[in-house]
């Protein structure tokens, strides 16, 4: 199963999907919002596309780790996600997404028409790579233990 990763807006919802193994996000669209039951459909049919069994969703917290009125409103935007589709919701905190997307689309030197086309996107694969990453296992003992090459002899 897959995850869907989300920045909410006011104005639209990035989306970004995992690859099957859970190692990778990938920017999937942008929905533009228009009323909470259409967006509801489209999160619906983008859980049917892509076989996914889980939201994380950003929680814009404050620079000081406080909530204000938009993490409010990603609270309840997920609670109703939850209820609406029956889907497992998690929010993790985005600080910097939007920032570091908007970083990594300059450094790639979009022109600023795609830039507002994808941000949202992007910013949504930042928190769903994020979650992925804080998700993986450290541990790379596994790697080593049976090692099956030569190791040369220092």
């Amino acid at each position: 199963m897959r995850t869907l990763g989300l920045d909410f807006g006011t104005k639209t919802i990035g989306v970004a999907v995992s690859d099957g193994l859970g190692l990778t996000a990938q920017g999937v669209t942008t929905i533009r919002r228009t009323s909470l039951k259409a967006d509801l459909a489209a999160l619906a049919a983008l859980v049917q596309e892509y076989e996914a069994d889980r939201f994380v969703i950003g929680l814009p917290l404050n620079m000081d780790g406080s909530e204000g009125p938009r993490a409010e409103a990603s609270r309840k935007f997920a609670d109703t996600v939850t209820q609406s589709l029956g889907i497992q919701v998690e929010l993790v905190d985005e600080r910097l997404s939007t920032v570091a997307a908007t970083r990594t689309l300059l450094e790639a030197d979009v022109s600023r028409a795609r830039r507002k086309e994808v941000i949202d996107q992007v910013a949504a694969q930042f928190i769903l790579q994020g979650w992925l990453d804080a998700r993986r296992p450290s541990d790379t003992a596994a790697y080593h233990a049976d090692d099956d090459y030569d190791d040369p002899e220092p």
